[in-house]
């Protein structure tokens, strides 16, 4: 619920992209969130493709203080990554493995520099849509590496 409508209160009052229609799923249930959230990420995504350079440098009201455009849509990124890390903090709590989010997990092998892969749930929104709504076809992950998960130089956790 926060995600879908703070993006939506950042986007309408801050950047005035209105995508038309309330931020919540008529049905509140996980996959009527994503439906939602996937459908509205792609009209906002339209809306700034549209945009010209001089509206990005332009001005807007950050809560009370003037700030670019651009400014504004890095701290919602910012925002959405301190959100997302959030999350992947509280699953690796509960014991669930984790995809790859930015880069590799332990549960896609371990660290980049030991040239662990990449592993999404899903290549795309399609390919996510549609297999959730089949219950879940999320990619398996081949679970913690062989070595310990660390960038410590002496192998120690």
């Amino acid at each position: 619920v926060h995600q879908c409508v703070s993006e939506n209160l950042w986007f309408l009052n801050m950047l005035g992209i209105d995508v038309g229609a309330s931020p919540l799923p008529t049905k509140e249930t996980r996959l009527e969130f994503i439906e939602k959230y996937a459908e509205d990420s792609q009209k906002r995504l339209a809306a700034l493709q549209a945009k010209e350079e001089p509206w990005w440098e332009g001005n807007t009201r950050f809560f009370d203080v003037p700030r670019s455009r651009a400014w504004v849509m890095v701290r919602r990124i910012a925002h959405t990554a301190h959100h997302r890390g959030q999350q992947m903090a509280m699953l690796r709590m509960l014991g669930r493995d984790l995809h790859s989010n930015y880069g590799p997990t332990a549960d896609t092998g371990g660290l980049m520099q030991n040239h662990a892969p990449t592993i999404y749930a899903y290549d795309s929104v399609e390919a996510l849509l549609a297999g959730e709504s089949a219950g879940g076809a999320k990619r398996k992950l081949p679970g913690a590496p062989g070595k310990t998960v660390t960038e410590r130089p002496d192998g120690m956790p």
